[in-house]
């Protein structure tokens, strides 16, 4: 009942609210709008008709006078329309008011039309004395009608603004008044609602609560240690019915723990025929049972079967072992002696790591006549391919030197380039088996060495700065159309220069903090600053800077640097 009331009162209320609501928004406010405009109106009209009187411009469509023209004819007259049709809705004072204001207003303008505007219409008129100031006098009668229409006017909008207000007013009241009347009957409702749901608590929801807590810990597998209280209704069924099923889950658990530890002999009654989950659990035993037996005989017959695939695996990698064992033994034996190496240039090591077991990168050296010849290869590949390639480039290179007359490094790239493109048929096929290498000849007497190179660079240390003599950017090997000639550089040395050929595998190492590339650039200064150190040692230091430089990551590589003091 006290619903009702509120609500028909509210209703009764807000209707009267939108009411007066639609007169402010749809009467008084456009009312008040219109009337400053129409008051703007003629304030522009009178700065108009002043400009008109003062300005004495030949030209008779200058524009202030069009715009004095159409504001009359024009913009007046929608002014006026508009405010006679919201009049329509005022009281009859405020009517009758408007309309001896408009009255005064169109007495105005026919004044500014017929002493002012028609009269000075050229120039001889205004230069006429009996013309030009008589209408002064119609200028300043014009200006105290607009100030009477002005003050007019805004008595008219001070009454329509209080109208509004007071409609405000009493909108506000009434609104306030049923805030008030809403928060006492939300009050008596809040207090009854409360007594009735303290009641409803106590005799439903309380037992309610009990039963969710009891099936909400079942709905997440937990059995329940307490059980429903007995009750003589409706909800005490329920929790019987719930106690029921919590014992039965407290044997099913057991029965699954005792099937799962392989206790197949462990009895379970079902609670009935139609305990689906019961026989299922039954058959699931059962089943199990004889899934046991069936993959003990499974594992003892895989295991059979692993042990000799084992033994089959193990025989396998020995072989492949040894046979990679063995090819590293002949490419120990192609690779030139560090005693020999040491003894045509002394001051030199060499520092040769390969990923694998064999290498694809090969380090040579040689005699003839007056000149040392020192390679660094690094053939396409690594392990065991890269191995059978750098045997073929070791003895073709050995080939060359003992049994041509060829001398510069040049002349021995290019044969060395047409050997191997045959011995692999690479100008038949197309493959990417070659080598990149660098190759010096240096002049034992003079220090003057001759260098070749195939996509490998050379660095020499002078005056404790890195100089780079790069090669050409072919590699060796690789068949095209055009052939290929590489190009005989030479260069003075002087006593105390250092010089490294290498291949790529030492710039290529992944490792530092980020696990990043080292690079060339970071390489060339490491050569630089190892060069600093005695030649017996540098060895030694190269190889413990890129240590610590790969850290724990995998060698990508072969690794292989060639240090010659001068």
């Amino acid at each position: 009942l006290l619903t009702l009331i509120a609500f028909l009162y509210t209703f009764t209320v807000l209707k009267d609210t939108r009411k007066k609501t639609d007169i402010v928004v749809e009467q008084v406010i456009p009312s008040v709008s219109e009337l400053k405009d129409f008051n703007l109106l003629l304030q522009k009209s009178k700065t108009l008709i002043a400009k008109w009187y003062y300005n004495k411009s030949l030209n008779d469509n200058y524009e202030f006078r069009i715009e004095l023209r159409q504001l009359i004819t024009k913009d007046y007259k929608k002014r006026k329309e508009d405010l006679l049709k919201l009049s329509e809705q005022w009281n009859p004072d405020d009517k009758k008011f408007l309309e001896n204001i408009i009255k005064k207003t169109e007495s105005t303008f026919i004044l500014y039309q017929t002493e002012i505007m028609d009269k000075l219409n050229s120039m001889e008129a205004y230069e006429d004395a009996s013309i030009y100031y008589p209408a002064k006098f119609a200028l300043e009668e014009a200006e105290e009608s607009i100030q009477m229409i002005t003050k007019n006017l805004n008595q008219l909008i001070d009454r329509k603004t209080k109208e509004a207000d007071i409609l405000k007013q009493e909108m506000f009241q009434s609104i306030n008044f049923l805030e008030n009347v809403v928060k006492i009957l939300g009050t008596i409702l809040l207090v009854g609602g409360i007594i009735i749901a303290f009641f409803t608590i106590r005799s439903i929801v309380v037992p309610i609560m009990q039963l969710k807590e009891l099936l909400l810990k079942m709905g997440k597998g937990i059995i329940p240690q307490e059980r429903f209280p007995d009750r003589k209704d409706e909800i005490g069924e329920m929790g019987k019915a719930l106690n029921i099923l919590i014992n039965s889950f407290e044997r099913t658990t057991e029965f699954a723990k005792q099937t799962g530890a392989g206790n197949f002999d462990a009895v379970f009654q079902p609670l009935s025929e139609h305990d689906t989950l019961g026989h299922a659990l039954i058959r699931m035993r059962d089943e199990l049972a004889e899934n046991e037996r069936v993959l003990e005989q499974k594992v003892i017959e895989r295991t059979e079967e692993v042990v000799k695939q084992k033994k089959e695996i193990e025989y396998l990698f020995t072989q492949v072992t040894d046979s990679i064992k063995y090819a590293k033994r002949i490419q120990e034996a192609i690779l030139p002696p560090i005693t020999y190496f040491q003894s045509l240039l002394p001051h030199s090591f060499v520092l040769y790591k390969p990923k694998d077991i064999v290498s694809g990168d090969f380090y040579w050296i040689d005699k003839k006549g007056k000149r040392i010849y020192v390679a660094a290869v690094d053939c396409t590949g690594h392990g065991v391919p890269g191995a059978f390639m750098s045997i073929i480039g070791s003895n073709l290179l050995k080939d060359i030197i003992n049994n041509t007359s060829l001398v510069s490094p040049a002349e021995i790239l290019d044969e060395l380039n047409v050997r191997i493109a045959q011995t692999l048929h690479s100008e038949q096929t197309d493959t990417k088996d070659g080598m990149d290498l660098s190759l010096i000849a240096l002049h034992t007497d003079t220090l003057q060495i001759e260098y070749a190179a195939a996509m490998n660079p050379i660095c020499l240390i002078k005056n404790n700065e890195c100089h780079i003599l790069e090669g050409d950017r072919f590699p060796i090997g690789k068949y095209t159309d055009v052939i290929n000639k590489f190009t005989n550089h030479s260069i003075q040395l002087s006593k105390g220069d250092t010089l490294y050929l290498f291949s790529d595998g030492y710039a290529d190492q992944f490792g530092g903090p980020k696990g990043k590339k080292l690079y060339k650039k970071n390489f060339y200064k490491i050569l630089e600053e190892t060069s600093k150190w005695p030649v017996e040692h540098q060895k030694f230091i190269l190889d413990k800077k890129f240590n610590e430089w790969k850290g724990n990551l995998e060698q990508v590589d072969d690794i292989l640097v060639i240090g010659i003091k001068i």
